[in-house]
């Protein structure tokens, strides 16, 4: 049984919804209020086409501060810190000395010699206190600060009723407002691939906060949201989770030791033209174009069958990958997966099967990600 070391403010309300909370990251997490195709089809429905709100707090909100907060940031990540101005934030890697993936993140500027970096389940905590332990800087992990995600294409409607200006914040900007009467930092970020916002705030005014945008958003069809939907909804958006998409999961069939490259994962882009000095960074380089496999698309020709997890994906016969998350989405009207293939069928347009678990072959081609709002202009919209 999992120790739950961290609590949400939030875990009652979860209960009264029907939510058993269960281990992610240490907290106890909603990962499903009724774990029912039903209630997981409209919980991605709601925030495909309505809004839905969602307890993220799981999430690692560290505090790195001082003087060479900064430096300590612009060693352990794949960003140039520099370029990332006050009030604004942006996504990165971070890599071992191996140059492998190890975690991502999100890098807030919070103000000068202020900086907070929120990351899942994977070891960024730790590279910031290794390399900070010699420097003039703290790094504080705060599970005072909650962050409930409130993600869809009216969320900005409702939040312009109690915010001024927020048509106007920019994709991943970032501003310390009120709402409900409470002090709250709002980012234009997200997990799911819609216009959406992170609402992070203090534990005492989570409840209140929480309980307000349901009751007064339950006219534009707010509802509260699984945890689990967001793995229906960043497999159409390309968006990669630690480590359920990476080899810890799947292990090489050489037995080779887990870990994936940015070249691999298709995350390349993380780093900034140029960057060197920070961790691994000579052996990310010297990857280029040795991929193993390639993180893809899938997508089935006439069936909406959901690709189940550990698919094994053939071409001309062989086996050249395996289905790592697949939704069917009759709201999209396609069944389409993320998948680790050999470089040589990563190609729009390759034909592939898929065979399930049990045995059932389903046609499918190799198709480049994301499958939903292909331009990313939804998630980035302005006004």
């Amino acid at each position: 049984m999992a120790i739950l070391w961290r609590h949400s403010a939030l875990a009652g309300r979860h209960a009264e919804i029907g939510g058993e909370l269960e281990d992610w990251n240490g907290m106890g997490t909603a990962w499903f209020y009724d774990n029912t195709p039903e209630r997981a089809k409209a919980d991605y429905e709601a925030i495909r086409t309505k809004a839905g709100l969602m307890d993220v707090s799981g999430l690692k909100k560290v505090h790195v501060v001082g003087e060479d907060a900064a430096y300590v940031i612009d060693r352990v990540t794949t960003r140039n810190v520099e370029k990332i101005g006050v009030g604004r934030s942006t996504y990165a890697a971070m890599l071992d000395e191996r140059g492998l993936f190890v975690d991502d993140c999100v890098i807030y500027h919070l103000a000068v010699n202020s900086w907070m970096v929120v990351h899942g389940t994977g070891t960024g905590m730790e590279q910031l206190t290794k390399v900070a332990a010699a420097k003039n800087c703290s790094v504080i992990m705060d599970d005072d600060l909650h962050d409930m995600s409130l993600q869809g294409p009216v969320a900005v409607d409702f939040l312009s009723k109690h915010i001024d200006g927020i048509r106007d914040l920019a994709y991943f900007g970032i501003i310390h407002t009120k709402l409900f009467g409470r002090n709250v930092m709002i980012s234009r970020t997200g997990y799911t691939g819609e216009r959406g916002y992170e609402i992070f705030v203090g534990r005492k005014d989570a409840v209140h906060v929480w309980d307000n945008i349901l009751s007064e958003g339950e006219s534009m069809g707010i509802r509260p949201t699984q945890f689990s939907t967001l793995d229906m909804l960043r497999i159409e958006s390309y968006l990669l989770f630690y480590p359920g998409d990476n080899s810890e999961t799947f292990p090489f069939e050489d037995g080779s030791a887990a870990g994936d490259s940015l070249w691999e994962l298709g995350l390349d882009f993380v780093v900034s033209p140029g960057k060197e000095g920070f961790i691994g960074a000579e052996n990310h380089y010297a990857m280029e174009g040795k991929e193993r496999f390639k993180i893809y698309g899938v997508k089935l020709s006439d069936s909406m069958d959901q690709m189940e997890m550990f698919a094994r994906v053939h071409a001309d016969g062989k086996d050249v990958g395996v289905i790592t998350y697949g939704l069917s989405s009759e709201l999209n009207n396609y069944s389409v997966a993320i998948a680790r293939l050999h470089p040589s069928v990563a190609k729009a347009g390759t034909k592939l099967t898929v065979v399930q678990p049990d045995g059932t072959e389903l046609a499918a081609t190799a198709e480049e990600m994301p499958f939903y709002d292909k331009d990313k202009q939804i998630r980035t919209a302005k006004g």
